[in-house]
């Protein structure tokens, strides 16, 4: 019988760590305060309405012929653009909280994926036995 990942045995060191990781993951999120920056300025307007153009042709050029490459490629790079464009302009804060807590967090986080990683690891042959 194989276990995690095609390896023999590892199962419940698995889920363990499977367990740990996400409550780390968790935890750790928590902690964090994420508001929004600024905004898109050009030349001291909002240029957000201008990162639309490429989606909105490219989405206009795909209705008109599915098939279209360039229709694609514009709507691609008009979320790119507005997904990179959120992204930069979002001030991500770690909230105070006491260093046991941050400690454990980190510990459960890193720690989790480490006992994932070690049931997923193939085991060393068991040296042979001579008659």
């Amino acid at each position: 019988m194989t276990g995690a990942g095609g390896t023999p045995g590892g199962v419940g060191q698995f889920f363990i760590g499977l367990m740990c990781a996400v409550a780390g993951g968790w935890l750790l999120t928590n902690q964090v305060s994420v508001s929004s920056g600024g905004g898109w300025m050009v030349y001291g307007y909002n240029g957000f309405g201008l990162s639309l153009i490429p989606f909105i042709v490219g989405t206009g050029l795909i209705f008109f012929n599915g098939k279209s490459i360039v229709g694609w490629l514009l709507l691609a790079a008009g979320l790119v653009i507005v997904f990179v464009g959120i992204l930069s302009n979002l001030n991500i804060y770690f909230r105070p909280t006491s260093l046991f807590n941050t400690l454990l967090m980190l510990v459960l986080l890193a720690g989790g994926i480490g006992a994932m990683a070690a049931a997923l690891r193939t085991s060393p042959a068991p040296p042979a036995k001579n008659p």
